[in-house]
């Protein structure tokens, strides 16, 4: 089926070509979705008709979308999430999480924009793009993790394995400082028992004279 597109589509052209598409693309995509129209001589006519007035807003959206992604690019935002102790979510984080991140922190996202290149299923930093505008993209990182303390520890370059095995040592650690307050405990009381045996001897020697 041809179409000729209102607006640039990724992989598959610039605004105002006319492209060969499946028709069920065409139908669920790019017809309802206002990024083409069927390529009949009366559509073809009437973009041409409209093109200049297609391009200067184009090109006003563009400078707004372009404004937005200097202030979004870059931008880290927290997800918090449950998970094992290994990392695994049980789930996993999705477009609508996403938007709904960048929202709460006072960005107009939706979740259509929102492009997971694959399936957020574990803590640590995630780049995602957000697509803006036909011809601008921004990168945001969602901060997956299931604290806000463990989020600040990953935000600050430390891994979920790193944060495990820092949490493994000092667990060890305390275990160690246990063992050695026994020890020392059982030490003083061998002393104790070393002073005690001679005052009993001393007490018989005099008993006995």
């Amino acid at each position: 089926m041809q179409v000729i597109l209102l607006e640039r589509v990724s992989k598959l052209g610039q605004m105002g070509e006319v492209v060969d598409v499946k028709p069920g693309y065409a139908r669920n995509f790019l017809l309802p979705q206002g990024k083409a129209l069927s390529a009949s001589k009366a559509n073809v006519e009437a973009f041409e008709a409209r093109k200049a007035q297609l391009e200067a807003q184009n090109l006003e959206t563009k400078k707004e979308a372009e404004s937005m992604a200097d202030k979004l690019n870059g931008q880290q935002f927290i997800v918090i999430r449950s998970a094992s102790d290994a990392g695994a979510l049980y789930g996993s984080v999705t477009t609508r999480d996403a938007a709904e991140a960048s929202t709460e922190a006072g960005f107009t996202v939706d979740r259509k924009q929102v492009v997971l290149q694959n399936p957020i299923k574990d803590l640590g930093l995630h780049d995602v793009t957000v697509v803006l505008h036909p011809e601008v993209e921004a990168t945001i990182q969602l901060n997956v993790a299931r604290s806000p303390e463990e989020a600040e520890l990953q935000a600050s370059g430390k891994s979920i394995q790193e944060l495990a095995a820092e949490e493994e040592a000092a667990a060890d650690f305390e275990i160690a400082e246990l063992f050695d307050d026994i020890g020392s405990a059982a030490s003083d009381d061998d002393d104790l028992a070393e002073t005690v045996q001679p005052a009993e001897e001393a007490e018989d020697d005099a008993a006995k004279a």
